[in-house]
């Protein structure tokens, strides 16, 4: 029998949440093309999972680039021997930085809009492309609290992510009924992952014990979702610590 196959894209520290989608994938037996910007990050959670006995392979690619994003899904689309057609895409790229309103210059919007809705986009498209003829697969997008309001300072990010949140509910609407399940997990807190961790060395602390979101406990519920039957599904959840106010 064929190995099943997954897609994640917008995959960079180890400790990060898409190289934790990777590893719970190449776990539950997926082989895993393992996508993102920068090759010396891609290939340590190759060799990760390796050396736990799994399988992945690093695409290099940038979402914002459509010749990127269409030659990642080429590779998807043939993947070898003993592999499977993909049937589990993730879109997990984003970026976030506070920046007052007063302040925001229409490049910053653009290049947030690029990476959080445009990239998704061509994800999306991409992987429907591929999935929709065989009447099967999951794609999951990342959303964040930003997806849901606005707050002061993060108007550029909350514009992408917002647009994302409306590109995966029209995908879940057309799609949906030709076999593809296309939720949407809004994550409403903070990650302890490295991103957050270095930039922000205290908060785990100040926060305590379980007061941010642990990436290995998100990855499950992305696994989860994709193991759902078609009878019970969902489109959208959202994660938060027990102690985020919300």
């Amino acid at each position: 029998m064929n190995k099943p196959s997954a897609i994640v894209v917008g995959v960079g520290a180890e400790q990060g949440l898409g190289a934790a989608l990777c590893r719970r994938f190449a776990r539950a037996g997926h082989h895993v093309l393992v996508a993102g910007r920068t090759p010396a990050r891609l290939e340590t959670v190759v060799a990760g999972i390796a050396a736990a006995g799994g399988s992945a392979e690093a695409v290099v690619a940038d979402a914002t680039r459509e010749e990127d994003v269409a030659r990642l899904f080429a590779r998807a689309a043939a993947p070898g021997e003993g592999i499977a057609p993909v049937d589990l895409v993730v879109f997990n790229a984003g970026n976030n930085r506070h920046v007052p309103f007063l302040e925001l210059e229409a490049a910053l919007i653009e290049e947030f809009w690029r990476v959080g809705c445009l990239a998704g986009f061509l994800v999306g498209r991409e992987a429907a492309r591929l999935m929709a003829p065989l009447g099967r697969g999951t794609i999951l997008f990342t959303g964040a609290s930003a997806s849901l309001r606005g707050k002061p300072g993060f108007a550029h990010f909350a514009a992408a992510k917002a647009g994302l949140r409306m590109v995966a509910q029209s995908m879940a609407r057309e799609f949906g009924p030709a076999g593809l399940h296309v939720a949407h997990v809004v994550i409403d807190g903070g990650i302890a992952g490295e991103r957050l961790l270095s930039r922000l060395p205290d908060l785990a602390r100040d926060r305590g014990e379980d007061g941010l979101l642990a990436i290995d406990a998100i990855a499950e519920t992305y696994w989860q979702i994709h193991r759902q039957p078609r009878s019970a599904w969902t489109h959208e959840t959202d994660l938060r610590p027990f102690k985020e106010t919300f």
